[in-house]
């Protein structure tokens, strides 16, 4: 088919993995078209270099006097000033660092005194952890849905109101804004799960109202095993301790515990050094980007994507609302006669495109937006470009007019090529084949890592 595509896009910052060469079932290899960035995003170039040169100084943090630990504990430490200031926090704010997002999320769980308002269209980070949780369901208008809330809040007092800054199934933004003045005005506190958006946007919480933002930092292109809660102390200082252990305590006695203020009293342990300066690299190396024509790129690769699949018979686009105001570089969609499964394998094996399927951690959206069994997920990042978009919306043409020209069965809610002559990487397994039994994890597993 003609390429929807007038004009190239190239990648917008250099990140991991763009040259990376990927087996075909048909043989030969092709450079990999990352579409997964909604759930693990490369490591920008950035950061990979500041794990390079930190990594000779690695060593303990905190209570080390060797010059080593004086310069990882430094790095740590400035990493919160760097967090906080990306994120536009409050002067008085804390930053926790902590594992992801879901992590994030459950420590301030810990820590609400009271009721916690959520919408159903919720990543399940953002449903479970809360112990007092009343669930609100969307309409079919953001309106209309920020009416309910607003209802909902103004019936019963709730402590806080959480919510996502942008959906991680179909890319639609909330006014985080707007939400955060209706929670302050029924005398409610705001949580944003920032996983999805701080990746496609800048935010600045203080601006904006927010008392407490949760991210990741393998969304945000620092795929190292840290994340952060960033908000009011309060709250995070009266909370029980998240971790139990050495470092979150002022004073210990056999018979008396005096636990350290937050952020301590969450930290216990030893810390991801590493991984809160891959963070704080990224967000400075982010910082750094024109912001708007960063946002526009995305939206005219989103918009070509979204135009491409559009005027394939038989491909739905899924949405929550009719009137959301703007969305993040996420396309998730549907192809009639097609197992989700399916989709990703074909695309993968016989394309080399990597997408994401499944319920993305979202049983409750994906339900009531009549797809129980799931959908495609396409995610663009820094490192898209329109060739990739061209290749995407070209292989799911093909699939529509022509079908698959390999065999695929479904194994335990895992769909792979049979037979499936592509080789692992000797790093993994120098004979394995992607569809072997050892890379065939149980549906329930698959789905929890597709947030």
């Amino acid at each position: 088919m003609t390429s929807v595509l007038s004009r190239p896009c190239t990648p917008f910052a250099p990140v991991s993995g763009t040259d990376l060469q990927v087996p075909l079932v048909q043989g030969g290899t092709c450079t990999y078209a990352n579409f997964d960035y909604a759930a693990s995003a490369p490591a920008l170039a950035a950061v990979t270099d500041r794990i390079a040169d930190l990594l000779p100084f690695y060593s303990s943090v905190h209570r080390g006097a060797g010059y080593a630990s004086r310069v990882s504990t430094a790095a740590y430490e400035k990493a919160r000033v760097t967090v906080a200031d990306f994120v536009g926090a409050q002067t008085d704010s804390v930053v926790v660092f902590t594992r992801n997002t879901t992590d994030s999320l459950n420590l301030l769980a810990g820590c609400v005194p009271g009721d916690t308002v959520v919408l159903d269209i919720e990543h399940h980070a953002n449903l479970l952890p809360w112990r007092d949780r009343r669930v609100v369901t969307a309409a079919s208008t953001l309106a209309e849905t920020i009416d309910r809330l607003e209802a909902e809040l103004a019936a019963k007092p709730a402590a806080l109101l959480a919510i996502t800054g942008a959906s991680n199934v179909t890319g639609e933004v909330l006014p985080i804004a707007e939400l955060a003045a209706l929670a302050h005005r029924h005398g409610a506190r705001i949580v944003v799960d920032g996983a999805q958006l701080l990746p496609h946007r800048r935010i600045d919480i203080a601006a904006l109202g927010v008392d407490y933002l949760a991210f990741s930092g393998h969304k945000l292109y620092a795929p190292f095993g840290a994340g952060v809660l960033v908000g009011q102390r309060d709250w995070l200082d009266l909370g029980e301790p998240y971790l139990a252990g050495g470092g979150a305590v002022r004073r210990l006695s056999v018979d008396n515990t005096e636990w350290a203020p937050a952020p301590q009293r969450h930290e216990a342990g030893t810390p991801n050094v590493l991984g809160v300066a891959a963070l704080a690299a990224a967000c400075e190396t982010i910082a750094g980007f024109d912001d708007a024509a960063a946002q526009n790129q995305e939206e005219e690769l989103s918009a070509r994507l979204r135009e491409g699949l559009a005027a394939l018979p038989g491909v739905e686009q899924l949405h929550v609302w009719t009137d959301a105001p703007e969305c993040v570089g996420i396309v998730t969609f549907t192809v009639a006669g097609r197992d989700p499964g399916e989709v990703a394998a074909y695309l993968s094996a016989e394309h080399g495109i990597g997408v994401r399927d499944g319920q993305f951690c979202a049983h409750p959206l994906l339900a009531r937006l009549g797809h129980p069994a799931g959908a495609v997920r396409a995610s663009i990042g820094l490192g898209s470009s329109s060739a990739d978009v061209t290749r995407l919306v070209d292989a799911v043409a093909a699939l529509v007019d022509c079908g698959p020209k390999w065999n695929y069965t479904e194994d335990s809610g895992w769909w792979n090529p049979v037979p499936d002559p592509r080789p692992f990487p000797d790093l993994v397994d120098g004979t394995a084949g992607v569809g072997s039994p050892c890379a065939t994890p149980a549906d329930d597993q698959r789905d929890v890592t597709a947030g």
